[in-house]
């Protein structure tokens, strides 16, 4: 990858862009497979807008740098994000901004098209859920859904998830700019494994599983491609092989990664597609909702009342007289709320989310946290225990009728 910074310089001086060749790619061409040179990442995202119109004669000098010395089957793009976009829902109404659409993509398009190379793109459907999980199904975004169906009232087509709908957004933008031939590499995919505290659904169960039903998606015989383009094999790159602990940013940035930098690995992939996305007996087929930790106690008691109040028994066994009610304890009832209203609104597009306030995790909270005996009678009991800290017990969040429960 050609660094942003030198993009500008090597568009307007050949002589530079061969000596960038001379240095990068011969003293390693052929014993070392390239196949592709990017001319910078993200650029028009992170880069301002001389820079923008320096990169497409960049790419042009750097393909004549490799014709100089007789290099011909490496193709040379550039990466985008998915902001290059100003309208992307409903996928058929995908349009490219217009500070860039003719002045920079639809050059790029045609140069893209004469060399036969690829629109790269970034698509992470992390960002795009979390940035709206009210109205984003989780499922939908891990390739998860069996029940949503997110159909496109301008071409009919029907979408199953976040992925698909993501790139045939820019499918039709390239198409609305007479390129609907190029095809799109996923220059970049992935699902954070961890992140900052606010930083909801960065987990290790939906890293996995996204991955793992990307892998199976794109390495399917014969191609699946998207409901726009059926049957078209998408080229990809999974981000990313390792954490990147000394990057900056916020904490997801440096926890895309398969392995932690020790070389440990974070959780098992099957790279070959060979393989179920999810093994059998696995313990990431189950989820609990549960109040996150730090949670602020009066936010809290208003999220309770909007579970409450959706209805259909949710919070019936927390009612004065009933089986799990405490008086006075409104993390208790709030947990219970929130898996309750999770277990059954989640298929419909219910999320455990709770502005911020809720959290899932993977452990059984009846087997990682103080066990209470006088709640086992309590209906969705291995769901409710108040999330805290894996390996911290909070006992005057309860009170319990004897016989008096034992520390474990």
């Amino acid at each position: 990858m050609v660094p942003n910074q030198l993009i500008s310089n090597i568009a307007k001086d050949q002589t530079f862009s061969n000596q960038w060749i001379q240095k990068n790619v011969v003293p390693f061409y052929p014993n070392t497979l390239i196949r592709y040179i990017l001319v910078g990442n993200e650029v028009i995202s992170t880069t301002n807008n001389q820079t923008w119109s320096n990169l497409v004669p960049a790419m042009r000098n750097i393909e004549h740098s490799l014709g100089i010395i007789g290099i011909h089957n490496i193709k040379i793009g550039t990466s985008h994000a998915m902001d290059v976009l100003k309208t992307s829902f409903p996928p058929s109404k995908g349009e490219f901004r217009n500070d860039i659409s003719d002045q920079v993509l639809k050059p790029m398009l045609e140069f893209l098209s004469k060399s036969e190379s690829f629109f790269f793109l970034d698509v992470y459907p992390f960002f795009a859920w979390a940035s709206d999980p009210k109205n984003i199904n989780l499922d939908y975004a891990l390739f998860k859904s069996t029940y949503i169906r997110v159909k496109d009232p301008g071409t009919g087509l029907v979408y199953t998830n976040l992925f698909d709908q993501m790139i045939d957004a820019v499918y039709f933008a390239m198409n609305r700019l007479g390129f609907p031939n190029v095809p799109i590499f996923i220059a970049e995919t992935g699902w954070p494994n961890s992140g900052d505290s606010n930083q909801i659904g960065a987990n290790i169960y939906n890293a996995a599983t996204y991955n793992r039903n990307f892998i199976n998606k794109v390495t399917k015989k014969p191609a699946i491609g998207t409901p726009f383009r059926p049957g078209v094999v998408l080229q990809s790159f999974l981000f990313s092989l390792f954490n990147e602990n000394q990057k900056l940013g916020l904490g997801t940035e440096r926890h895309f990664g398969l392995f932690y930098p020790n070389g440990k690995m974070i959780y098992s992939i099957d790279l070959s597609g060979t393989k179920s996305p999810v093994p059998k007996h696995s313990s990431w087929r189950k989820r609990w909702c549960v109040v996150a930790n730090g949670a602020n106690v009066t936010l809290v008691a208003k999220a309770l009342s909007y579970a409450c109040s959706q209805g259909n028994g949710t919070c019936d066994l927390i009612q004065p007289g009933k089986k799990c009610y405490r008086p006075n304890s409104v993390l208790w009832d709030a947990s219970y709320a929130f898996s309750s209203y999770w277990a059954q609104f989640k298929k419909t597009g219910g999320t455990c989310y709770f502005n911020g306030l809720a959290t899932q995790t993977s452990k059984d909270p009846s087997k990682c946290f103080c066990f209470l005996p006088c709640f086992q009678n309590c209906h969705f009991f291995s769901q409710l225990l108040v999330y805290v800290d894996f390996n911290v017990c909070i006992w005057s969040l309860f009170s319990c009728s004897s016989p008096q429960p034992k520390k474990t």
